[in-house]
């Protein structure tokens, strides 16, 4: 792969990544909910969910989803009753202090990382845009002359790479936002990343497959 292909690539990706999903939202709300270290955990849960798509996607299983009706609805259905879900949870969550989440004890600080974990993991697995995306994306800067594995190995790291440091910048801006807003303000913050994720919500019920 030469170098000025991967460069585009390093720029899209980037792009891509800066624009707001939900697993963005995500990583604000466990930043401002449980600091750093809570965030942590779903970052890793969303970083796995994306590394699955794109090896699906190299595996050719895009297509799949792209030629079955049946299947990209049943995903898209349940990628939107999950979004909402998690935006009744965000609107209803208390904005917590820092210092009380990082007091809490290991074992209640790891079951709570473990959830964050999984909420991002399942974001990045029920939303059909992505595998869809990705199915689109990627082969354009794949040489088909070459090895092909090899490029998907290396752009899938690259797009994850990226993505792990726009939500690490998310969960930081969380974490900063617990010291300077009032409780309050955390809160109001809290209720526009529901917001957010009932508005992916409303775009994911209405998108429809390209061709369909």
């Amino acid at each position: 792969m030469n170098l000025d292909t991967l460069l585009v690539f390093v720029l899209a990706s980037l792009a891509l990544a800066v624009i707001p999903g939900p697993t963005m939202l995500l990583a604000l709300s466990n930043g401002i909910d449980g600091g750093m270290r809570r965030a942590s955990w779903g970052i890793v849960g969303a970083s796995l969910g994306s590394s699955i798509v794109i090896a699906v996607v190299a595996l050719g299983l895009g297509s799949l989803l792209a030629a079955s009706e049946w299947l990209f609805n049943a995903i898209r259905v349940a990628g939107v009753a999950y979004l909402v879900w998690l935006g009744i949870k965000l609107w209803r969550s208390d904005a917590t202090d820092l210092g009380a989440a990082l007091a809490k004890s290991s074992p209640e600080s790891r079951l709570h990382g473990r959830i964050a974990l999984l909420r991002s993991l399942a974001v990045a697995l029920s939303n059909p845009k992505s595998l869809l995306f990705f199915a689109a994306f990627l082969p354009q800067f794949v040489d088909i002359a070459q090895p092909q594995g090899p490029q998907y190995l290396l752009l899938g790291g690259i797009f994850v790479l990226l993505d792990t440091c726009v939500m690490l910048a998310y969960a930081g801006a969380g974490t900063q936002a617990v010291r300077w807003l009032s409780r309050r303000g955390l809160k109001a913050l809290n209720r526009g990343c529901a917001v957010g994720m009932w508005l992916l919500a409303a775009t994911l019920a209405v998108w429809r497959r390209p061709g369909a």
